[in-house]
């Protein structure tokens, strides 16, 4: 008969509000064991991870994550604290999770649960970091095993065995007073304790660590040197299954000799081992997945530690209809923080989510910053994290879709009128009701006229798909026609907000701006005709000296 191995698992699902092993139960098992006996595992827990089920998701990575730079985010942001350094986190997995967001907004809402009490709970939250610290452990001693010098594969076998019990230990114990999906973590402890399976393992540990106890008497000489001992009494534990009394072991040795069987006594503690592994390895798998659900709640706190260390702020955010406000409060890039930049928050309020908003202003005014802020704040919502905001009231989103990085290509087809004809044609392709659409400089490689007939006409497009648009343009007398005609409902304008002579500070206020203030950011990126006039004479008296020294 054939068996299923998860059904035998005790599951650890920290993500999900119904539990699922999401790993391959029988290959994470049996590398388990391979590792275990071998200490060459191969990396097994970055590939079981990497492999493991995501909860069902509309979400297409291929249409967001390279624009976004959410693998950079990940690394940069993502920090869990280890000792005195970062833990060595599985970011393909964690990058895994962030873009694919579950369908289901009671995932996302079990997850914020969770993260909330770790928020409020201190103890519960460094609870888990401990339990992290023993899987990173548990881990360290499966894959790092080496095998210079002298070996011991019992020793090193029996640590990894203290190391599991010390996991289950503490999950029974640490985790009682959690309300949220983290309870399930003293379910689990208190279910495996209760098992045949720990018994042994408990058993075997203290086999291990005290097998009896010895009275002895010690001489000392008069230069403080010990002289000798002699043992006065031995008190072995009779009630730990593993303890046999000397005539035993003697009685059980010439058994097997008269059989024909020879081994050490390290052979019947190898043996021991074994049947205590078989018993437990069971509830292994789980800790697999178990520590990259950790990594995620983990991960999540790591990024708002950074965010509160810059000064800023980030929140679990209140999800609400398409029909209602957008308001993110103190919204900023995470990106900009690992780079020791300042970071500028801004406040984003509009009536609707179903809206198209077209957002114009400078150069170098915030513009990219801001489409990947709102992008980036959508994924972190939908997956159940924190965003990078004081306050935010969102509405799901179907799919996301984000073209922000228009690279020219050796093997492009087309030119660059013909890239972006493109662009708008696969926007289009698959693009579900209410999407989330962000899109950076619409219809800029091509002139004004016809490239303002090509934006009116995807406007009016997506309207009738009621998605939650966002696009950046420089076309500003389009951008003012469009808002003082008003005849497009679901139509809104944002600007670059701009302070003292003229520069931009970063906020964002309603409106179409009036320049792009194209001869400031010449002059700061040294442009103009005088700075051009001064290169030119500079290469040209360069040029005729290079000539003077070769007649000479």
């Amino acid at each position: 008969m054939n068996v299923d191995p998860a059904a035998h698992v005790v599951c650890v699902d920290l993500l999900h509000p119904a539990a699922e092993l999401r790993l391959d139960a029988e290959a994470v098992r049996l590398a388990i064991g391979m590792a275990f006996a071998s200490g060459v595992s191969g990396g097994l827990f970055a590939d079981a991870l990497d492999r493991s089920r995501l909860a069902p998701s509309t979400f297409s990575p291929a249409a967001f994550e390279r624009d976004l730079f959410v693998s950079a985010c990940v690394d940069r942001c993502f920090r869990v604290r280890l000792g005195t350094g970062d833990a060595a986190l599985s970011t393909r997995h964690l990058t895994r999770l962030l873009t694919n967001p579950p369908a289901d907004p009671a995932i996302a809402h079990h997850r914020r649960v969770v993260l909330h009490e770790l928020t409020e709970s201190p103890a519960l939250r460094r609870s888990t970091e401990e339990l992290y610290a023993s899987l990173c452990r548990f881990r360290s001693l499966l894959e790092g095993a080496t095998h210079g010098g002298k070996w011991d594969p019992n020793r090193r076998q029996l640590d990894i065995l203290a190391v599991v019990k010390d996991l289950f230990d503490r999950m029974a114990r640490d985790f009682a007073p959690a309300r949220s999906g983290l309870s399930r973590l003293a379910e689990v402890g208190r279910r495996v304790q209760a098992g045949e399976p720990y018994r042994s393992l408990t058993d075997l540990l203290e086999y291990d660590e005290n097998m009896a106890t010895l009275d002895l008497q010690v001489g000392v000489g008069a230069d403080g040197k010990i002289r000798g001992f002699r043992i006065l009494s031995v008190q072995q534990r009779p009630d730990n299954p593993f303890v046999a009394s000397t005539f035993r072991r003697w009685a059980a040795k010439i058994e097997l000799f008269v059989r024909g069987y020879s081994f050490g006594d390290g052979e019947v503690m190898a043996r021991l081992i074994d049947a205590v592994f078989v018993g437990i390895e069971a509830e292994l798998s789980p800790l697999v997945q178990l520590l990259g659900d950790l990594e995620f709640y983990l991960g999540a706190l790591g990024f708002r530690d950074a965010a509160l260390a810059a000064g800023l702020s980030a929140s679990l955010p209140t999800f609400v209809a398409e029909s209602d406000p957008r308001v993110l409060v103190g919204l900023y890039n995470p990106l900009l923080l690992a780079t020791g930049s300042k970071v500028v928050p801004c406040d984003i309020r509009l009536d609707r989510h179903d809206a198209t908003v077209l957002v114009t202003g400078p150069n170098s005014g915030g513009k990219t910053r801001l489409l990947q802020s709102l992008g980036l704040a959508q994924l972190f919502a939908q997956c159940g994290i924190f965003v990078p905001a004081a306050a935010a009231s969102l509405a799901f989103a179907p799919s996301l879709v984000v073209s922000l990085i228009q690279e020219t290509r050796a093997d492009q087809a087309e030119g660059r009128l013909g890239m972006e004809l493109l662009r708008i044609r696969e926007l289009f392709e698959d693009l579900a009701p209410g999407s989330m659409v962000i899109l950076d400089e619409l219809c800029s490689g091509t002139n004004p006229s016809e490239g303002e007939e090509i934006f009116e006409l995807v406007i009016r497009m997506l309207t009738r798909l009621r998605p939650q648009t966002f696009i950046t343009t420089h076309f500003l007398a389009f951008a003012q026609r469009l808002e003082s005609q008003r005849d497009i409902d679901a139509l809104r304008f944002l600007q670059v907000e701009l302070g003292q002579g003229q520069k931009p500070t970063y906020q964002f206020v309603v409106g179409v701006a009036k320049t792009s203030l194209a001869g400031q950011a010449a002059e700061r990126l040294g442009v103009t005709g005088t700075q051009l006039t001064s290169l030119v004479e500079r290469n040209i008296e360069r040029a005729m000296h290079r000539t003077t020294q070769a007649a000479q």
